[in-house]
């Protein structure tokens, strides 16, 4: 990958802007869902037993739906065509904006693949993490969009009423009609979708073994949120499954990635079982490499909820050591800034994961391993470090100041010399 072809391109800048316009999608979308879920905010046409014949046929018939040769069916929508454009038109426009923004991603990826693009999480940070931001947001919001239940409804019902208002369909309708036939089987789409980024995909990915490992086997490594790299892993490997029956270091960090969690986070309170949908899709793809079949095989679910029960015990302790030695000696505030920064993540991945899967285990032969009444102890110890460094901000400044007109001025110093 040469700088000019970067520049050119502007990669950073299409990535910023494409996330940004994601998680926007994305929240619609949820809210669409949500919306449509709940009785007392679904749109009432949608409950009316007068539109029940509409509503089936077009179920039935979607995305094929010829207006004009089936009034019969779709007399209730005709009545209140008016209304029912009015009321959906935000939800077909939110759609449309998915269907665009999946254009986007795939001019994107498919440029940067063209450019041959370099990920290496410890070289180009940004970069990568956008990149990997990109490709998570996306399968997110398919994955969320093939939850919508009422999704070929909603676009349906409104393509009926605009054609009746105006005469003719929305241009868009038949990409748009289309897009949602396909991803009627989300994972299935996406591993196709992804096959031709295999490459780029895992290559950032496999940057990340080092650091991940390191993480997850020592808490020992920088503050990059464990549950935002076990979300790129386990979610760019379930688009992209060849490479792990190609690469064994793949394999062992897809391992790693599967002993954290049962569940990741698509958006707020929407979550995926990855465990569930891992076997689902990749036991045909990967053999014996799935249940116990084989030695080497990924550890079963049950591993997850002792692993974090052990990390919250020792961060209690640690945590309540760190900030009685601060407390004590602010001095040493300025050079261990980083080992506060880094306590102060890994209890945030640790109470964001006991948050997530209480809600979403329900059903499990170690409740203690879900449920801690210890929770609030480190939730304490966290606030007091935190209150800690913003009283001591001064001490952070003084040393950070002093440091930098020293020893880095030396450090350049001879190696402009040199």
């Amino acid at each position: 990958m040469s700088l000019p072809s970067v520049y050119q391109n502007k990669f950073a800048e299409k990535l910023t802007i494409l996330n940004d316009r994601g998680r926007g999608v994305l929240v619609r979308i949820y809210n669409i869902k949500k919306t449509c879920s709940d009785p007392k905010t679904r749109p009432s046409f949608l409950s009316d037993k007068a539109m029940e014949p509409s509503i089936k046929f077009i179920n039935k018939k979607f995305p094929h739906l010829d207006v004009r040769s089936n009034t019969q069916h779709l007399g209730p929508v005709h009545k209140d065509k008016g209304d029912i454009a009015r009321v959906l038109g935000p939800f077909y426009h939110s759609f449309l904006d998915v269907l665009e923004f999946r254009d986007h991603v795939y001019e994107l990826l498919n440029t940067i693949d063209a450019s041959q693009c370099y990920f290496d999480i410890h070289v180009n940070y940004d970069f990568t993490k956008s990149y990997l931001d990109l490709v998570v947001t996306y399968v997110s919001l398919v994955l969320l969009l093939a939850r919508t239940e009422d999704r070929r409804l909603l676009i349906g019902m409104y393509h009926c009423a605009h054609e009746m208002s105006h005469g003719t369909s929305d241009p868009s309708f038949a990409r748009l009609g289309q897009m949602v036939l396909e991803y009627d089987h989300p994972l299935k789409k996406l591993t196709e979708e992804f096959g031709p980024h295999t490459k780029a995909v895992t290559s950032a990915l496999m940057s990340l073994h080092f650091l991940f490992a390191r993480r997850n086997q020592g808490m020992a490594c920088e503050y990059l949120s464990l549950e935002v790299m076990e979300r790129w892993i386990l979610m760019g490997f379930l688009v992209c499954p060849g490479a792990l029956g190609s690469s064994p270091q793949c394999l062992e960090l897809w391992r790693l990635a599967l002993q954290g969690s049962l569940f990741v986070t698509l958006l707020r309170d929407e979550a995926l079982q990855v465990h569930k949908v891992t076997e689902e899709l990749l036991v045909g793809q990967l053999g014996g490499l799935w249940g116990g079949r084989d030695p080497d095989a990924p550890p079963g679910p049950s591993c997850s909820g002792s692993l974090h029960r052990g990390r919250r015990a020792y961060l209690r302790g640690a945590l309540r050591e760190l900030q009685a030695l601060l407390e004590d000696q602010p001095g040493l505030l300025g050079p261990k800034a980083l080992f506060v920064f880094m306590a102060l993540s890994f209890c945030r991945d640790e109470v964001s994961w006991l948050v997530r899967h209480a809600e979403h285990v329900t059903k499990t032969k170690t409740p203690e391993d879900f449920a801690d009444s210890h929770v609030a102890e480190l939730l304490f110890h966290m606030e007091q470090l935190r209150s800690l460094v913003r009283r001591q901000v001064q001490v952070l400044q003084r040393y950070h100041v002093q440091y930098l007109a020293r020893f880095d001025a030396l450090v350049l110093s001879e190696v402009i010399q040199v």
